[in-house]
C-alpha cells in the first residue's frame, strides 16, 4: 500500500509550529514534504498556501497543513484552490469536526494563537479522524456545485 503523504507549509508566523509537527511526523515515521518556509524571517504566505494546495488537488499528497500567525491568512488562501476544503483549527472538537462532517483536506493553524503541544495533537486528530460519508456527503456536493459555478449571483 502506497504511504500518504502530507503537504507541510508555512509562512514565519507559523514556522515554529510547523517545525513542531515535522519533529513528530519523523519520531512517528509520518511522511511528508516540507513546502517551507525555513526559517522565522518574513514572508508572504500565498505561496506556502498555494504549494500545499495544489499539492494536495494534483494528488502528490494525501492532504496538507498550513500554519500562518492566525491560519485564517492561509485559509484563505488555500481555498481559492479548486477542490481544496481548508478549515482553520483551534480545538480538539473543531479539528473533528473539520474532518468528520466537512472532509477538510488542509488543517490551518495559527502560531500566535495555540502553542506547539497543540498543533502536534490538533495535526494528529486531523490524519486520524475519517469523514463520515452519508448527509454529509450531500452538503460537500452542494458546496462543490457553488465551485463549480462561474457565475454567482
Amino acid at each position: 500500500m502506497k504511504k500518504k503523504i502530507i503537504a507541510l507549509g508555512a509562512d514565519h508566523g507559523g514556522y515554529l509550529l510547523k517545525e513542531a509537527i515535522k519533529s513528530y511526523f519523523n519520531a512517528n515515521d509520518i511522511s511528508f514534504i516540507d513546502f517551507g518556509t525555513a526559517s522565522e524571517s518574513s514572508v508572504d504566505y500565498p505561496a506556502y498556501a498555494l504549494a500545499v494546495s495544489k499539492a494536495v488537488v494534483k494528488g502528490e499528497c494525501y492532504c496538507g497543513i498550513l500554519c500562518c500567525g492566525t491560519g485564517i491568512g492561509v485559509s484563505i488562501a488555500a481555498n481559492k484552490v479548486h477542490g481544496i476544503r481548508a478549515a482553520v483549527c483551534t480545538d480538539e472538537f473543531c479539528t473533528e469536526m473539520s474532518r468528520r462532517h466537512n472532509n477538510a483536506n488542509v488543517l490551518c493553524l495559527g502560531g500566535r494563537v495555540i502553542d506547539k503541544d497543540k498543533a502536534v495533537l490538533l495535526s494528529k486528530i486531523f490524519l486520524e479522524t475519517p469523514f463520515d460519508g452519508g448527509r454529509h456527503q450531500k452538503r460537500l456536493e452542494q458546496i462543490q456545485e457553488i465551485e463549480n459555478n462561474e457565475k454567482i449571483l
